[in-house]
């Protein structure tokens, strides 16, 4: 019993009569002493990747306070609100990126953006990374599991409508979390590893009619430049090369806090955003990418271990798809700027300075611990 209640803080006592202070807080302490030393550790290496501008910092500490509050309201909700709320969300979600096709407001080449009389301007394709989802394990929960093909069908076509949407901003980044995040989904439901190797198949046939057809100009040159940076060291391949030089410079224990050449002498692109990798690898090694990897570690299982103890099928296919999304967002963005990954602009999830993804990666976290803090207690 003891061992139980130190994996689950959680967990009510031997005669089941008292609740936790953090179920009644509806927080679990894990992930969130995890989350906030993640926050607190990001901020430091922020400082150094801006250059020391502490406004920077601000900011980003304002914009994460924000995330945490966002965070501690998605926890409050039973996870029957968000169940009963999935299509009408993500009915609202498909309306808003039709929308930014149609009268978006378009940035550096990109039309990501609504602009609506009296709201801030904000971007529908981040709410899609926790609506689409949230939609998808919705629709299979409500049929018997490992569900059958055509069910699969329907779930493909949930996650496939926006995230072409999303494409079509572009935002190629963003548009492969979404389709990921969904696609967790359906993998959870249990569907045949004969469907698996046929979406599998359908994927590598479609690969090259991507290329020619449905990938732009710049999104090639991002391939090209993953295969040979080499080709155009001081134009499309410069990111790379100078973030796996940061990468390599680092050694074992680094250069120290505020001592990274690459940054600081301004070789290194979007040190503070999305090659911010590069930076902490830099200035504390080996050893400093091994305990921001363990961190990322043990949230990740916190958040599987929330899904397999989930109370019904809605909350197991939920959690589990958002802690591997939270997996991809960090696969993606270290690879990209180790050199293993084309560059498509997906942020240090909780480091890299910025606030709509943060705020959703929080809101994400909050559902997470929803599922986690709302289980009926059996026989009490």
């Amino acid at each position: 019993m003891a061992f139980k209640t130190l994996l689950d803080p959680t967990a009510t006592n031997p005669l089941g009569r008292h609740r936790s202070i953090w179920m009644a807080l509806h927080l679990d302490p894990i992930l969130l002493l995890l989350l906030l030393l993640l926050v607190f550790g990001g901020l430091f290496v922020l400082y150094s990747g801006a250059d020391r501008n502490l406004e920077v910092v601000k900011a980003q500490g304002i914009r994460m306070g924000v995330a945490f509050v966002v965070m501690l309201v998605f926890a409050q909700l039973d996870p029957s609100v968000f169940r009963r709320w999935a299509p009408w969300l993500y009915g609202a979600g498909v309306i808003s990126l039709i929308a930014v096709i149609l009268v978006g407001v378009g940035a550096k080449g990109a039309q990501r953006w609504l602009a609506l009389p009296g709201l801030p301007r904000f971007q529908p394709s981040e709410l899609m990374k926790l609506v689409v989802p949230m939609m998808a394990a919705w629709y299979l929960s409500r049929h018997f599991l490992p569900p059958r093909g055509r069910h699969v069908a329907v779930g493909l076509a949930i996650v496939l409508v926006p995230m072409v949407m999303i494409m079509k901003q572009p935002d190629l980044g963003t548009s492969l979390l979404v389709g990921l995040a969904g696609i967790f989904v359906v993998f959870f439901a249990g569907i045949s590893w004969k469907l698996i190797a046929a979406f599998v198949a359908m994927v590598s046939v479609s690969a090259p009619l991507m290329w020619f057809f449905g990938m732009r100009e710049y999104q090639k040159q991002r391939v090209l430049t993953l295969l040979d940076p080499q080709s155009d060291p001081l134009g499309a391949g410069w990111n790379i090369i100078q973030s796996k030089t940061a990468i390599g410079s680092g050694g074992l224990e680094g250069k120290g806090w505020l001592q990274g050449t690459q940054s600081h002498l301004e070789f290194l692109p979007e040190s503070h955003t999305d090659f911010i990798v590069a930076v902490l690898a830099e200035e504390f090694g080996f050893i400093g990418m091994l305990v921001l990897m363990t961190m990322y570690f043990l949230i990740i299982l916190r958040c599987l271990y929330i899904a397999a103890t989930a109370q019904d099928s809605f909350g197991r296919l939920l959690a589990g798809a958002l802690a591997m999304t939270f997996f991809i967002y960090i696969f993606v963005n270290v690879g990209m700027v180790s050199g293993l990954l084309p560059v498509v602009g997906v942020p240090l999830p909780l480091i890299s300075y910025g606030g709509t993804s943060s705020v959703t990666l929080m809101a994400a976290f909050g559902v997470l611990m929803s599922i986690h803090t709302h289980r009926r207690m059996i026989g009490a």
